[in-house]
């Protein structure tokens, strides 16, 4: 399998965030939904498409 640069990429980054929290998955929770509470710009979901019965 090739290296690809972008999944390397990826898993560094992922890696990185991992061990500032100290590979924590609650305390990485956490820490996203604080950021969300504080984030500024909301958030839209599309709008639901049915489908028509034939």
């Amino acid at each position: 399998m090739k290296n690809d640069p972008i999944v390397a990429e990826v898993r560094k980054a992922r890696e990185k965030l991992a061990a500032r929290f100290d590979f924590d998955l609650d305390a990485m929770f956490k820490d996203t939904r604080k950021r969300q509470a504080g984030a500024t710009r909301g958030t839209t979901l599309p709008k639901s498409r049915h489908l028509r019965p034939a």
